[in-house]
């Protein structure tokens, strides 16, 4: 299994911790591990050793410091925003999947159901956090970013990448030419931008099992008509993302899920000596 990440020396433990939860979950999977890093990170010992540990082989893919030099880069689109879109760019022509995901995620079940799903010809999978106004956001977001042919609104922290597709399809200038055009409008680059110019090449997959937003219990126990309490997120939901600003390593925050986190974080830590 690929897994991708984009990583800077802050978070290097909320990376493990991802890792571990990944590690003990999915059983019988051997994991390469790809980090997009602008310059090697100071704490890549760290995660050898960690991986060293694991059913994990580790490869840091240095970008470079000037590699966006000609790209739209201010301090609301820095260069690391293209990293998620141009992650192909940078990865072996051998691969033909791999799963991005944030560090602010819990892994609680199986990826690889997700992992193996069927693209469908589509460039790539990802969720939409749906909400009980039945995406009534929808059509503002279409007059946004001009894409009226897209199905939703997708989150960027769990993608599912078509390598052999997206190689053929998205192109950098194309990327850089939208961020120019429509620059006033775009709330969140970079996930603005995958919706903005492939929303409609996207496979919708459920959030409330592979991007469950923790700060929505109640949405998600209204939308599954009571049943989707929180066991049947312990049994059933496969990623738990920590979205917003409250999150879990932080010292006094707290949600239904906060001791989870915090128990492989510490079992994470404990694998660190």
């Amino acid at each position: 299994m690929n897994l991708l990440f984009a990583i800077n020396d802050k978070v290097v433990d909320q990376l493990l911790t991802t890792i571990y939860s990944i590690y003990k979950n999915t059983p019988d999977t051997t994991f390469d591990i790809y980090i997009l890093q602008k310059e090697p990170l100071k704490r890549n010992a760290d995660i050898v050793a960690f991986c060293d540990q694991l059913r994990v082989t580790y490869h840091p893919v240095v970008v470079g410091a000037d590699q966006f030099a000609d790209a739209p880069v201010t301090d609301r689109y820095p260069a690391t925003i293209y990293y998620r879109l141009l992650a192909q760019d940078y990865l072996p022509e051998t691969l033909e999947r791999i799963l991005y995901l944030d560090i602010d995620i819990l892994v609680i079940n199986d990826l690889s159901p997700l992992y193996n799903l069927n693209f469908g010809g589509q460039l790539y999978a990802a969720a939409s956090h749906t909400d009980l106004t039945g995406d009534l956001g929808q059509p503002f977001n279409k007059v946004r970013l001009g894409n009226y042919e897209a199905e939703s609104y997708y989150n960027s922290g769990v993608i599912l990448y078509n390598l052999p597709a997206i190689r053929q399809t998205v192109r950098a200038t194309a990327i850089f030419n939208y961020i120019e055009a429509n620059k006033i409008a775009l709330f969140l680059p970079d996930q603005d931008v995958l919706n903005g110019l492939y929303g409609h090449q996207i496979k919708r997959i459920p959030d409330e099992l592979y991007n469950y937003d923790t700060r929505m219990g109640p949405v998600y126990f209204a939308l599954g008509n009571g049943t989707w309490n929180l066991d049947w997120v312990i049994n059933n939901t496969v990623i738990l993302h920590f979205c917003g600003r409250e999150k879990p390593w932080l010292p006094d925050r707290f949600n239904r899920y906060t001791a989870l986190y915090k128990h492989y974080a510490h079992q994470a830590a404990l694998l660190q000596g």
